[in-house]
């Protein structure tokens, strides 16, 4: 009986191993500096003052994300055809 302990604390152990390693690897995946940069949020940290720089380290980003969004405004309302008379 004391074999079955041994060998069931020896599994237990290697599946925890497993399951930590795969969390620290799939944290990875959950990375921000693939994700858009949020341009409302660029243009009121520029409003207050802060450089390129410094909003990118806010925002975990590289400064040519937050450099696009001084671009010009895409507004998607222009091209939406609303009926005469309603829905």
């Amino acid at each position: 009986m004391e074999r079955k302990i041994r060998s069931g604390l020896w599994i237990s152990s290697i599946a925890g191993l497993l399951i930590v390693a795969a969390a620290f690897s799939g944290c990875s995946m959950f990375s921000t500096s693939n994700d858009p940069v949020d341009c409302n949020i660029v243009k009121t940290q520029t409003a207050a003052g802060q450089t390129d720089a410094q909003i990118a380290s806010n925002l975990n980003a590289s400064e040519d994300k937050v450099a696009a969004c001084h671009g010009p405004e895409h507004d998607t309302n222009k091209t939406t055809i609303v009926p005469d008379k309603g829905y």
